[in-house]
Order: C-alpha cells, then structure tokens, then sequence
C-alpha cells in the first residue's frame, strides 16, 4: 500500500523529505517521479539534510550526477541523478549509474524511466502540484 505526505510549503516538503531519510539505507534507489515543479528537488534536499549533509543540494540537470556526503545512518553517500535531459536509454552507459549503488551510498533519481530497466528502485516517489504552494508525495515501497 501506498503512502500519502501532503506539504503545504517549502518548509514542509524539506521535513518530509528529511523524516523519509531515516527510511534509507546503503545501496537504497529512490525513483522521484513528477512534473517540472512538483518538488522532486526540495524533497531530495530534505533527504539530504536528514542524512546529515551540510552540502549545498541543486538538481544537477546539466552535469547529470551530483554527490553529497552524509554524517549519519554510516556516513553514506548520495548521489543525486537528473535524467531529464536524456533520450534514450545509450545514453545512460557513459554515466555508470549502475555502479553507484552500494553499501555506502544512496541514489536518488529523478526523471528515472529511462533507467527502468538498469536499476532496480526500491522507493518510487510520486510528487504532484496540488496549487500554488500544495505537493502530494505518494511513497511506493519496493524492498
């Protein structure tokens, strides 16, 4: 069964993302699935924050893959993925997505259909615009 967080701000949707953080663990892929302003990325920075990383979290839309380092469940890794401006699934060799995932390390995805059939997510994030300043995060757990 799925899980339904509603924000209202901001400021919400980074604590629900930083009380989703206690949830990982190393080698975790989590899918964000959502349209351009459904706060994919304010999640993330809230999984971040809540993984302990002071590092300054942006959708790396043009280099692909940005890398922040946590202080807390093990100091993990988290590599933060933005397949948004790819077409086809070639493309994603060069990248080496497949070898992010490990004990260490957490990845979160967005824009991930393209790498369906390369990774296997064990958390889909579903964000939706509900208005103005609303988001729906609706959590599928895979494990």
């Amino acid at each position: 069964m799925a899980e339904v967080l509603i924000s209202h701000s901001v400021d919400e949707t980074l604590a629900l993302g930083e009380a989703f953080a206690a949830r990982l663990r190393g080698g975790d892929i989590v899918a964000l699935r959502g349209d351009l302003g459904s706060g994919k990325t304010h999640f993330v920075k809230g999984i971040c924050r809540g993984l302990g990383s002071a590092d300054s979290v942006s959708s790396p839309t043009f280099v692909f893959i940005n890398e922040y380092h946590g202080e807390y469940h093990g100091k993990l890794t988290v590599y933060h993925v933005d397949l948004y401006r790819l077409d086809s699934e070639k493309q994603l060799t060069p990248l080496g997505l497949d070898d992010l995932s490990n004990s260490n390390s957490v990845v979160l995805v967005e824009w991930p259909d393209l790498a369906e059939n390369l990774l296997k997510y064990h958390y889909i994030i579903h964000c939706e615009e509900q208005g103005d300043t609303m988001r729906q995060y609706t959590i599928e757990d895979r494990r």
